[in-house]
């Protein structure tokens, strides 16, 4: 009997993605929430006043450090990758002085949006909150910028891995069994390249293995993807982006001499029906 060792293709999954101007809907946010859309790009929604103010406080932050997870560039608050929910809330609870310290007595974009998604949501009998544990609760956001180069200034990954790996005593690995959604509120980009890109695939457990990424979901190589379609959203100050973290995505390489990529990031997603958990 002859034995078929054709290796199986990525699959390619439906991307429904939405490019717009104009402010935040909260009934779009919800979408992707809900996994309607998987990519939403809202230019100008936010004013270039307030990138400029929050890019200041990031610049002076007495909380600004270098990152040692893989991923080259600085950061003010703390991140959940590679990091046992043991360590992550304590230090969540220790940065926060310095993220809070990012916003001014301005109104921001952030704190908007929360505060907007977790009002509708309300209505709907569901509770918006940011994950906690006994040791603590996280930040609202976390700012990071980067110093990389390459073909990609973030190489491709999924968001999945790593939150189903948070392990059991972390209430976010819940949330991916549902969207795990990144939101991104652009401060400051270079004047060429650095694209959101997003691949049409959702890779499985299988796929993860096969790649050797099954706890972080990074890096993804270039051959796994060249046959799979991709999306990218061109950046600007005052961009919000939305993407169902689960497809895998990258930030294509930027100019070398400009402006370098800076950023807040978070993640939320259904932990239960009536609860979304927001985190970084």
């Amino acid at each position: 009997m002859v034995t078929d060792h054709i290796s199986k293709a990525p699959a390619i999954s439906p991307l429904a993605v939405r490019d717009r101007t104009g402010s935040v809907s909260i009934g779009e946010v919800i979408a992707v929430l809900n996994g309607e859309i998987n990519g939403l790009h809202i230019r100008r929604a936010f004013s270039t006043e307030v990138a400029e103010e929050i890019t200041a406080n990031f610049t002076h932050n007495p909380g600004l450090k270098e990152r040692r997870d893989g991923v080259p560039g600085q950061y003010v608050g703390a991140s959940h990758y590679r990091t046992s929910a043991a360590a992550y809330y304590p230090e969540s609870e220790s940065v926060r002085p310095f993220v809070e310290a990012l916003f001014g007595d301005f109104i921001d974009p952030v704190h908007g949006l929360f505060d907007a998604l977790k009002r509708e949501l309300h209505k709907r009998n569901i509770e918006l909150r940011l994950a906690r544990s006994a040791r603590g609760q996280a930040n609202i956001c976390r700012a990071f910028c980067w110093s990389g180069a390459g073909l990609f200034a973030l190489e491709p990954h999924d968001d999945v891995a790593q939150v189903s790996n948070a392990g059991d005593d972390s209430e976010i690995s819940a949330v991916a069994k549902n969207t795990v959604v990144a939101l991104n509120f652009y401060l400051r980009v270079p004047e060429e390249g650095g694209n959101l890109r997003i691949w049409s695939h959702k890779p499985t457990v299988v796929d993860r293995k096969s790649q050797g990424v099954e706890t972080t979901g990074y890096p993804y190589s270039l051959g796994y993807l060249e046959a799979i379609p991709n999306h990218d959203f061109q950046l600007r100050a005052g961009d919000i982006a939305l993407i169902d973290g689960g497809f895998i995505h990258a930030v294509t390489a930027q100019s070398t001499n400009g402006r370098r990529r800076l950023l807040l990031n978070n993640f939320l997603g259904f932990a239960r029906p009536d609860l979304v958990l927001w985190w970084t």
